[in-house]
């Protein structure tokens, strides 16, 4: 099939220069149809990096970035978060989702994969596909190379100049004892001691170029972090019991840091570097793998892990030295009840406030707690909806916050992110209320010298804001995205998933595959919920529902087929399919896993 042409408002790293498929002919080119809130999308940016080196000029990464929150539309907003990444391609603007509809994409991310002379050979959904990618474009290298279409020279990516700031794109802070603030300095990969003026630097930890090395005598500044996050300060004893004062969420090395104030020492204390794919058991910290910990807080006797890579919380015992799930089952949506059966959607924010833990959970726009080993939901009504509207918390609305803390009053401060706002919630009378507004891309809010500190990521500062409380009657948004037309009554939902070259699908431990169905609202599905073990599932379409979202989500378990110790590999992906149900509608609905 010919590839369709890259439509959207403009580009980012090419100088300036807008491309077309013409100006791709004789590379390899791969479409990342990507958000910038998404997870997973970032795990896809991670995977492509080694691809991008292997394959040089003659392999052309294409990001395409097709919006899900109104935020994520603006232009500016884009090119920030097209730095704060180090996305190192072009990238094309697509706010209007032209080029998603034009490839038929369902979710992000998507990939897609055009021959050197235009044609797709490949598209797969969700991440996890750098073996098949890699195979894929190896093989097509190969042939064009023989037959003489393949251009190996020349690329279209132009680096934009670094901006010079004291931090770039900081992520999360923390008080440490003596007035002193903590920062994760997430796009220069390195953690920051800021005076309490939150503006003279006293000291900086990390080399400050992407990496994984720990830090001791003799080699002390040579620690290495990857877009670090969160940071925990250790009780006095159980600091001096470990030898480290603070647990850093080093997010994009899937590890958990340890950080020894005294002279800046930094070791490793939970992960091994591989991001988490299946649960295998194992509990030694130092054994399991972990994905994307983006914050971490000390609650009830040890530190409690918001692992966003997957939906989870994560409990991280320093003294034991073991590391478990906690809550959540890794399906991405919103439900509350017992820790074991909830679901989250991309938890970035934790703060301890007693008996209770407090969770920004930023894909549903929730601000959510745990109290007497149940999760509860205070703010936030799903995956698609979102705004900023205050007044009772049930009403209440928030864009993707990534940030909570507890102010000195015991009302709950939120770093309300694409909305640009320090948000809060009054326990006493169940009301929310904006404090602050006008903030460049918050992420954090801690309490430092008796005072609210807001991490102003995208202004790349922290800042103590004039609080002037008042209720915004602001707007509500949904997702939107072209819906899939479908007949009344029964539904044929088929996940397309072919194994990469050299692999097979993995029945060791039973069936390989799992497909879980689900819908927003639930009455849109008359039967056919729940999960299974087959990639075709037939759903039921309940009578008078004209319209709503199917929520599927697959995985398939392979591994490489004739070697003596295969690895094994795992595929997973997240569908939210808006449909609308009409006579004349496809009685076929088909998703792309990997084909």
């Amino acid at each position: 099939m010919r590839a369709a042409e890259l439509v959207g408002r403009g580009w980012l790293n090419t100088g300036g220069r807008r491309l077309d498929l013409e100006g791709l002919r004789g590379k390899v080119a791969v479409l990342d149809f990507w958000t910038f809130c998404c997870i997973n999308c970032l795990h896809v940016l991670d995977e492509l990096r080694p691809l991008e080196e292997k394959y040089g000029d003659a392999l052309v990464i294409v990001g395409v970035h097709s919006p899900k929150f109104e935020h994520e539309r603006d232009a500016k907003a884009l090119a920030a978060a097209v730095e704060r990444y180090g996305v190192a391609h072009p990238v094309l603007d697509d706010p209007d989702l032209k080029t998603w509809d034009a490839y038929a994409a369902r979710a992000w991310p998507t990939l897609v994969v055009i021959d050197p002379e235009g044609y797709v050979v490949s598209t797969m959904a969700g991440e996890g596909h750098v073996e098949a990618l890699d195979a894929i474009v190896g093989d097509l290298v190969a042939a064009h190379t023989a037959k003489g279409t393949l251009d190996p020279e020349g690329s279209p990516y132009v680096a934009e100049a670094p901006a010079e700031t004291a931090l770039r794109f900081p992520g999360k802070a923390l008080a440490l004892p003596g007035g002193d603030v903590l920062v994760s300095d997430s796009a220069r990969h390195r953690l920051v001691r800021l005076a309490t003026d939150l503006e003279t630097v006293t000291g900086v930890i990390g080399t400050g170029e992407r990496g994984r090395a720990d830090g001791a005598e003799p080699r002390l500044n040579e620690a290495q972090f990857s877009e670090p996050q969160g940071l925990a300060l250790l009780p006095a004893d159980v600091a001096e019991r470990v030898g480290y004062d603070v647990v850093v969420a080093d997010t994009v090395n899937h590890l958990l840091r340890g950080v020894r104030l005294a002279d800046g020492t930094v070791t490793t204390v939970a992960g091994t570097g591989r991001q988490w794919r299946s649960d295998t058991g194992v509990t030694a910290a130092l054994d399991v793998d972990l994905s994307s910990p983006w914050d971490v807080a000390w609650f009830d006797g040890a530190v409690i892990v918001a692992m966003a890579g997957i939906h989870q919380l994560w409990r991280f015992d320093p003294v034991a030295g073991t590391a478990a799930p906690w809550a959540g089952t890794t399906v991405e949506s919103l439900k509350d009840g017992p820790l074991a059966e909830v679901w989250m959607a991309q938890p970035s924010g934790l703060a301890a406030d007693g008996d209770r833990l407090w969770i920004a959970d930023a894909e549903t726009s929730a601000l959510r707690y745990v109290e007497g080993g149940r999760m509860h939901t205070v703010v936030g009504q799903g995956l698609f909806d979102f705004g900023h509207v205050d007044g009772p918390a049930a009403d209440a609305l928030m864009q993707h916050p990534l940030g909570v803390g507890v102010l000195p009053d015991g009302r709950i401060a939120v770093a309300d992110t694409y909305n640009g706002a320090l948000r809060c919630y009054d326990r006493a009378t169940g009301e929310v209320a904006t404090l602050a507004s006008g903030l460049a891309e918050p992420s954090d809010v801690i309490v430092a010298g008796g005072r609210p500190v807001v991490v102003e990521s995208a202004a790349h500062r922290l800042v103590a804001p004039d609080l002037d409380e008042a209720a915004v009657d602001g707007e509500h948004h949904r997702v939107t995205r072209k819906r899939t037309a479908v007949a009344p009554g029964r539904l044929r939902i088929e996940v397309l998933f072919e194994p990469a070259a050299g692999q097979k699908l993995d029945y060791t431990f039973g069936s390989p595959v799992k497909v879980t169905v689900s819908a927003d609202p639930p009455g849109l599905l008359a039967s056919g919920a729940g999960s299974g073990e087959e990639l075709v599932r037939e759903v039921e379409l309940a009578d008078g529902v004209d319209r709503g979202v199917l929520q599927v989500v697959a995985q398939a378990a392979t591994c490489d087929a004739g070697a003596e110790h295969p690895a094994c590999h795992l595929t997973r992906q997240d569908w939210g399919v808006p449909v609308e149900v009409t006579e004349g509608g496809t009685d076929t609905l088909r998703l792309i896993l990997r084909s």
